[in-house]
């Protein structure tokens, strides 16, 4: 079993919560609901990392949050 970190926001433009896998890069999804959005985020990684074995190319290991504060002047 393997783990990745996600991404989510809420984007006002579609109405729905937006996912970005950012150690599968292209791997993204969106849900109605922040449920819908991991669940269909699970499913994206599922299928990114069938595809990326069906190419015979190698599976990324999640690189981890990377969180950095920066200050504005306001």
């Amino acid at each position: 079993m393997r783990q990745y970190t996600v991404l989510v926001e809420w984007d006002p433009d579609v109405s729905a919560y937006s996912v970005v896998v950012p150690s599968l890069p292209g791997c993204t999804s969106q849900g109605d609901t922040l449920d819908d959005a991991l669940r269909n985020a699970r499913e994206a990684i599922g299928g990114h990392i069938a595809t990326l074995r069906e190419l015979g190319l190698p599976i990324p290991e999640d690189r981890g949050p990377q969180a950095i504060r920066v200050e504005v002047a306001a």
